[in-house]
C-alpha cells in the first residue's frame, strides 16, 4: 500500500516553497502527499508581499479531515507564524498520536522577510519542538533557538545539544549558511552524525528547507532508519539544487523532479 505524508504548512504562490514544494517532493518519492494550509504567503522569488494566517479552528479541522480518513505515515510541519497556529498544530498532533514528525522551523524567507514573529519563538519551543522526531534548523534559526552564535562545527554540535534538550528526538543543524562543504550535524541524544555534500554555486534555493525536510519526512514514512532518511534527503535535495531552475528575478527555485526530467528528455531525444 503507498505511503501517505502530510504537510502542515504556509502557501506559496511561486511553488518554490512551503507546502507546494512538499508535495512536490512527496511525489517525488512515491508516496501521497496530502496538506494542510496554515497561512497564505503571497510572494515570489524577489519578495514577500504579505501573508494570511488560517484561523486556528480551520487550521485544525484540516487536521482533523486528514487524520479521520487518511491516515499520514510521517507528518512535515513548516511555517507556523504565530502562536495560535502553532497551538492548534501541536493540540492535533497530540491527539492523533501522529508519527515521524519532521519539524522545519520556518523563521525567515530566502529573501530575507520574516515569516515567524519575534514572539512566537517561545511557543515553538514549548509546544512545537517536544513533539519533533526530527527538528531540522538551519544556522539562523539554531542559532535562535538555542540563544548562542554557531561560527564552526563544534559550534554547530553544540546548538544540538541545546536544541535537543527541548525535546525533540532528534536535531539535524544544516549548514547551508555557512562557508565551505555543505555540512549537517545531527544529534538524536546520544551521537553525531555527519553528512556532508560539496556547495554548489547557485542563487537558486528557494525551498530547500522545505524540500529537505519533506524528504526526510518521506524517507521515514517509507520506513527508513532517521540516518539512512537523512543521508537520502541529503542526496537528493543536492541535486535538485543542482539542477535548479533559473526562473524569475530573484532566488529561484530547486528542481523536485530533476530526475524525471532529466530521464524524459533523453527518451525525447532518442525519438
Amino acid at each position: 500500500m503507498i505511503k501517505k505524508v502530510l504537510s502542515i504548512a504556509g502557501s506559496d504562490c511561486s511553488g518554490g516553497a512551503g507546502s507546494e514544494a512538499d508535495l512536490k517532493t512527496f511525489a517525488a518519492h512515491g508516496v501521497y502527499g496530502m496538506c494542510v494550509i496554515v497561512s497564505v504567503v503571497a510572494e515570489n522569488t524577489a519578495r514577500v508581499i504579505s501573508s494570511q494566517d488560517i484561523a486556528p479552528e480551520m487550521i485544525e479541522q484540516q487536521i482533523d479531515a486528514v487524520f479521520e480518513d487518511i491516515r499520514p505515515d510521517a507528518v512535515k510541519v513548516g511555517m507556523l507564524s504565530r502562536p495560535p497556529c502553532m497551538l492548534a498544530a501541536a493540540k492535533k498532533l497530540r491527539q492523533y498520536k501522529a508519527e515521524n514528525i519532521v519539524v522545519d522551523p520556518v523563521m525567515v524567507a530566502k529573501n530575507g522577510c520574516s515569516l515567524m514573529q519575534p514572539e512566537a519563538v517561545g511557543t515553538l519551543i514549548d509546544a512545537i519542538l517536544p513533539l519533533a522526531d526530527v527538528l531540522t534548523p538551519n544556522i539562523p534559526e539554531a542559532e535562535k533557538i538555542a540563544g548562542m552564535e554557531i561560527k564552526s562545527q563544534a559550534d554547530m554540535e553544540k546548538a544540538a545539544e541545546k536544541i535537543y534538550a527541548f525535546g525533540p528526538k532528534s536535531v539535524l543543524v544544516k549548514g547551508g549558511h555557512a562557508s565551505g562543504d555543505a555540512l549537517d550535524v545531527l544529534f538524536d541524544g546520544k551521537k553525531f552524525s555527519y553528512y556532508s555534500e560539496k556547495r554548489i554555486n547557485t542563487k537558486n534555493t528557494h525551498g530547500t528547507g522545505c524540500t529537505y525536510s519533506s524528504a526526510i519526512a518521506s524517507n521515514l514514512a517509507l520506513g527508513l532508519s532517521l540516518y539512512e532518511a537523512v543521508r537520502r534527503a541529503k542526496k537528493y535535495v543536492t541535486e535538485a539544487i543542482r539542477h535548479s531552475l533559473a526562473i524569475g528575478s530573484g532566488c529561484g527555485p530547486t528542481n523536485h523532479f530533476y530526475d524525471f526530467f532529466s530521464n524524459n528528455k533523453e527518451d525525447n531525444d532518442g525519438i
